[in-house]
């Protein structure tokens, strides 16, 4: 490599390290519901998106083996090449059933379809209005797009109408949010955004990632909480990697916003389909969580357990109401060893720094799962709390 280039990178990685901000990467040597072996210790798992614990289910397992046989491992091209096998239209009709919704389209990831869904919707003369604690992949679409971007305070819905009513009428305009937001456990005034949306002529897209397969009728998503409403919602956005315990994501809307987004979004265009096997899982992952609540109930009792026992211990946990618990630490040293003392201890929780949250909010991002015993969940608070109090953090 160039050495003026070799000098560059190091730069900045010194300066990373620096200031407690250099990332690394471990690796998980083995995985089984609740707990996990991460160089060669065994730890409780309270870091994994795996809410319902389908990742390891028998069922999606067997259902990807056969689609696998019956497709082979890879699409081998784009889905308008020749990468668009049936299973895709049977899901896709699958996905419009489970959502309600004209139309679905399935995408390789959350990150492409936010990226890809909102630079293909707008443009450089258009608006975008984004809560400021939206997932990256948000900003970044939104930054592609050339949009002019309108950051409002986090569930600030008079900042926001603040902001929609001094735009220029003419402008084309699209507000977009996570419903359950993804390093807070919050959630979005869904109610109140379909009604700006509406009283001001502009598009409503939401991020139900974190939500899907957890929250709402059948699972569909905190907007189908009420079905009426998340049909006045434009476009729903949602992954199967997370309660789902798949991977990909898909896209729903009217027909016409879908078949345009087949045309323009380039990371749908450009990119080979997902593997048969991934799609037969997904298509069982929605089977089950479609007829199956014990699983989403479970979890919300897990996650209600957890947070009244870190918040009445005295960690600040913001204004989580969900499966997904902060304690919010603040300096990006304090939070390294804080998470360094839990693992040592054996609980697998993750340090999150800066961009992922704001400067001065480090903090341990605690994911419950439904597969969480109480006897899990209480002994993980007790060992919690007991390092809590050792480092200073109640």
């Amino acid at each position: 490599m160039n050495p003026v280039w070799e000098a560059h990178f190091q730069s900045k990685l010194t300066s990373l390290t620096e200031t407690s901000q250099h990332r690394t990467l471990f690796v998980t040597e083995h995985a089984e519901k609740t707990w996990l072996v991460r160089n060669g210790k065994r730890m409780l798992n309270l870091a994994s998106n795996n809410y319902l614990g389908l990742a390891g289910d028998e069922q999606l397992k067997e259902a990807a083996v056969e689609a696998t046989k019956r497709y082979g491992t890879g699409a081998t091209a784009s889905r308008l090449v020749v990468g668009n096998y049936p299973l895709y239209e049977e899901i896709e009709q699958q996905i419009c059933a489970w959502k309600e919704t004209e139309k679905a389209l399935i995408v390789n990831s959350g990150y492409t379809a936010n990226v890809g869904a909102i630079s293909s919707l707008v443009g450089r003369h258009d608006i975008v209005f984004s809560d400021k604690l939206n997932h990256a992949s948000i900003v970044d679409g939104i930054v592609l797009s050339g949009a002019e971007h309108k950051r409002y305070r986090h569930n600030d819905l008079e900042h926001l109408e603040r902001m929609l009513r001094s735009a220029p009428a003419e402008k084309r305009k699209l507000i977009v949010t996570d419903t359950i937001f993804s390093m807070d456990g919050d959630m979005a005034h869904l109610e109140n955004l379909v009604i700006l949306k509406e009283k001001y002529g502009a598009l409503l897209m939401v991020d139900e990632a974190h939500a899907g397969g957890v929250y709402g009728k059948n699972g569909a998503g905190l907007a189908h909480n009420h079905p009426e409403l998340a049909k006045r919602i434009d476009i729903h956005m949602g992954t199967f990697s997370k309660a789902l315990g798949c991977y990909g994501a898909y896209i729903t809307g009217s027909a016409v916003c879908i078949d345009y987004m087949i045309n323009t979004m380039r990371g749908f265009i450009f990119t080979t389909a997902l593997p048969p096997g991934t799609l037969g899982a997904i298509g069982k992952a929605i089977e089950i969580v479609s007829k199956d609540g014990t699983y989403r109930q479970r979890l919300i009792e897990n996650g209600g357990y957890f947070r009244t026992a870190l918040q009445e211990a005295g960690f600040y946990i913001g204004d989580s109401t969900t499966h997904i618990v902060p304690v919010i630490v603040g300096s990006n040293e304090a939070v390294l060893r804080f998470s360094m003392k839990l693992q040592e201890a054996g609980i697998a929780a993750i340090a999150i720094r800066p961009p992922t949250v704001p400067q001065y909010s480090s903090r341990i991002r605690f994911a419950v799962t439904a597969q969480h015993t109480n006897d899990d969940l209480q002994w993980a608070a007790q060992r919690i709390v007991q390092i809590g109090k050792e480092e200073g953090v109640i």
